[in-house]
């Protein structure tokens, strides 16, 4: 009872002094500065920061204080920051201010309330450049935030939020010259490693899924299922390049779970193919999320961040194009009026 008490208040002072400091960056910001940025801006913010530590102490400092305005530029809206300050403390957010790109910032902060990190996990996965290897990221930004929303005002995740590229296998220690065989043996040695690196929410449910379809067994190499999306996950290994076979496989075995395994109470299964090498455009062609399958790069060892976010970053800008692309395409469709289509033909 007493830990839970002061847990409570420590909450609650939490919550209440980083509202508080929001307050103060958006008064500085808004009424005090105007619209004065220059140097006559600055002296007033030094001004202000004397007179409050003279008054209040040092925690409101310039230093402090020039985070505060930053803060409420940052995170405009009252109401989001409300959402988000149960969970995450003054620290969150000062390790959150720093990134330039508001859907990035706002997919970390969002995350980081859902899954209970702490300031450490949260800088972790940063480092691990986590937004850039979730499908989210690839996305549109408009179609991208509006996934985020529904996280926000309904807690309803969506795959693209979960399933990520490539993923980072270094813990495995795998030699030079390895199987299939070898892979999945290595991630079930390592379980709670590859748990971590899958994402919150992944439970492991079996190894080698015995299937018997035609009369000919076939077996599916991990099936993991998901607490939040409330769905089966089948995962698949494959050495070398994705290729447009593995989707009929995957199919196969997703129809199978959804006859034999699903609950009344889940969504349909999804299918995850891990391959050593990816192919955005056969992917792109394949049009795999629409069949509920994601295919994901692994790497056994980690490469220079310099050269990863490189990659990430073309990888991110290709597959945006693709879908604009693909949007596009669609709509001069519903455009094209229907004697023009029939001429056409």
């Amino acid at each position: 009872m007493i830990g839970e008490a002061r847990r409570n208040v420590a909450t609650t002072v939490n919550a209440g002094l980083t509202l508080l400091y929001w307050r103060i960056g958006k008064r500085i910001v808004d009424e005090v500065l105007g619209k004065e940025r220059a140097a006559y801006g600055q002296q007033i913010v030094v001004s202000v920061a004397r007179q409050l530590v003279q008054e209040y102490g040092p925690s409101f400092g310039e230093k402090n204080l020039r985070r505060m305005m930053q803060f409420a530029e940052v995170f405009p809206e009252e109401e989001i920051v409300v959402s988000l300050i149960r969970q995450l403390s003054w620290t969150h957010f000062i390790a959150l201010l720093p990134i330039k790109n508001p859907l990035q910032r706002d997919f970390y902060a969002e995350l980081c309330r859902v899954e209970g990190w702490s300031v450490s996990k949260l800088r972790q996965k940063m480092d691990s450049m986590l937004f850039e290897r979730t499908a989210l990221s690839r996305k549109p930004e408009k179609l991208a935030r509006k996934e985020l929303s529904a996280l926000r005002s309904d807690g309803q995740w969506m795959p693209d939020m979960v399933f990520r590229d490539p993923y980072i296998l270094d813990f495995l220690n795998l030699s030079d010259n390895y199987s299939e065989r070898d892979l999945e043996t290595a991630i079930l040695r390592d379980i709670e490693a590859f748990l971590l690196e899958m994402g919150g929410g992944f439970s492991f449910v079996t190894r080698q899924k015995r299937m018997v379809i035609d009369g000919e067994d076939h077996t599916l190499d991990l099936l993991f299922y998901h607490r939040r999306l409330r769905r089966l996950v089948a995962v698949e290994l494959k050495l070398g390049k994705f290729k447009a076979a593995y989707k009929g496989q995957m199919e196969l075995y997703l129809r199978w779970l959804e006859e034999n395994e699903q609950e009344s109470s889940e969504e349909s299964p999804l299918g995850l193919i891990l391959c050593a090498e990816g192919g955005h455009e056969s992917i792109a062609l394949l049009r795999l999320d629409q069949a509920g399958i994601r295919v994901g790069q692994y790497l056994t060892e980690l490469p220079p961040k310099q050269i990863l976010e490189r990659k990430l970053h073309e990888a991110i800008a290709l597959s945006r194009a693709l879908l604009e692309s693909r949007t596009e395409r669609q709509g001069r469709k519903k455009t094209t009026p229907k004697h023009k289509a029939k001429a056409n033909k």
